[in-house]
């Protein structure tokens, strides 16, 4: 069975007012079309997704390109109905079609496939995906033939528009989601039906339900139990709400799965994310993106974890910020550390009390527990990192990087000016400025000589007086 999949894209979305697409709006991570699309790539292969794009195309195009899906341009948008004629000469070929709405980000693989096999026993032209809510006002009506007859329920007369409700079709609580599928040949046979005879002009899919059933052909409804799936936003604030609902319900399938999480009302978990049994998120805890965290592991408050990978048993602490980079088992992170892009902390190691790290690496166990700077640096096993130390990684024009290797000892309030090389097993005294490399075992000190000057502050004190 040949099935392509539509998603509509091309809308401006002007009662956001936004100057953004409507579609890339982000709820729970992502962009509302690419949650549509990662619903519709378990059904079909990406290459058999088209995504129609009209308004700020460039800007979806780009946003998805890396999804594999395919673009139909809607150059005017003139309608629903409109946007399905332009995909004619991509899709026609295909024996069924899906049509899903780009800025209906919650509904699930399970409810397409739900709708696609329903369509197909039922062997229907159409199949309308509803909900029933218990204010339907602003959405369209799904008109059902024979309603009082549930046998016969599944058949549809038509979908009408709220503008054009009859005064007894306005109490009918079953919406239109803007979700279907087709029997392609029978929709593009008919397709040419459509009339702009509408308040504004434009061509409505909702149209093909009638033109179908005048045809003979059959029109069936299908209603969703979650009207959560098929409800779209147009306003920022209906957005947020269903960006709470997306985000509470990713923290409860954590949960199930044996993830802690107090508070969850309070956290901003991405639908991206993993979390491994028996770690425990507390509350005003961020996790975004790509983030993949191990099990019992603990995350403590007002922490914010992008695009990172974390082990089994690590902590951590209050107010830490961990960006694009991997932390081993057992590691401890802050509180208030900055682990920022492309750090690797090892196993066991520690990166403590406002400790930043860009492009550098711990090696296990080693430890910088206090205010320091550690960049473009690889600092080996079980070394020491004093408080206040920092590796001088650029000189003005270049970065560079600082070599230290195992089991170091470096003094409190170092400065390593890199390029550099620090050997395995020396120590770096305190207060030092380091400019050459250092060898195995040996100690290094850069720093004047302290000079003591007896009385001198008693005599200071004697003339000011």
């Amino acid at each position: 069975m040949q099935l392509a999949i539509v998603i509509m894209a091309a809308g401006k979305g002007t009662r956001l007012k936004s100057r953004r697409p409507k579609v890339l709006h982000q709820i729970g991570g992502r962009s509302l079309v690419e949650h549509v699309v990662a619903a519709a790539a378990q059904v079909v292969e990406p290459k058999d997704i088209y995504v129609v794009i009209g308004h700020e195309a460039a800007a979806v195009r780009a946003a998805l390109q890396h999804t594999g899906v395919r673009f139909v341009m809607q150059g005017e948008q003139r309608g629903t109905g409109h946007a399905i004629q332009t995909t004619k000469p991509e899709v026609e070929g295909y024996e069924n079609l899906i049509v899903l709405s780009g800025d209906a980000p919650m509904i699930t693989t399970e409810t397409i496939l739900r709708l696609r096999d329903f369509h197909l026993e039922q062997q229907a032209a159409m199949t309308v995906l509803t909900a029933r809510l218990a204010d339907p006002t602003g959405y369209g009506r799904v008109i059902r033939k024979n309603a009082d007859k549930p046998e016969m329920a599944a058949d549809v007369i038509a979908i009408v528009e709220q503008k054009a409700l009859k005064p007894e079709q306005r109490s009918a609580p079953e919406i239109n989601s803007g979700i279907y599928a087709f029997r392609t040949e029978a929709l593009f046979k008919h397709i040419g039906e459509l009339s702009t005879d509408n308040a504004h002009g434009e061509y409505y899919l909702t149209q093909m339900a009638a033109l179908l059933v005048k045809a003979k052909e059959r029109v069936v409804a299908l209603e969703t139990a979650d009207v959560h799936q098929v409800l779209g936003a147009n306003t920022i604030a209906e957005m947020m709400e269903l960006d709470a609902e997306m985000r509470m319900r990713k923290a409860q399938a954590l949960m199930a799965e044996g993830v802690t999480i107090f508070r969850p009302e309070t956290s901003v978990i991405d639908s991206t994310v993993t979390v491994g049994a028996d770690t425990v998120v507390e509350p005003f805890v961020q996790l975004l993106g790509q983030t993949t965290i191990g099990s019992g592991c603990r995350i403590r408050s007002y922490s914010v974890i992008e695009d990172s990978t974390l082990g089994d048993d690590v902590v951590v602490r209050n107010g830490s910020i961990i960006t694009s980079s991997l932390i081993a088992k057992g590691a401890v992170i802050g509180p208030y550390s900055h682990v920022r892009p492309e750090s690797e902390i090892g196993e066991g190691a520690h990166v403590g009390n406002f400790v930043e790290t860009k492009k550098s690496r711990l090696g296990a166990g080693a430890k910088a527990n206090h205010l320091s700077y550690i960049g473009d640096a690889e600092v080996g096993a079980a070394t020491n990192i004093g408080a206040g130390t920092i590796t001088c990684n650029y000189d003005g024009k270049a970065k560079h990087r600082t070599t230290i290797g195992a089991n170091v000892f470096v003094g409190s309030d170092s400065t390593l000016v890199a390029p550099l090389a620090i050997a395995d097993g020396s120590y770096i005294a305190a207060g030092s400025t380091i400019t050459e490399d250092v060898p195995a075992d040996a100690l290094a000190l850069g720093r004047a000589r302290q000079t003591v000057k007896p009385d001198w502050a008693k005599k200071m004190r004697s003339r000011k007086n």
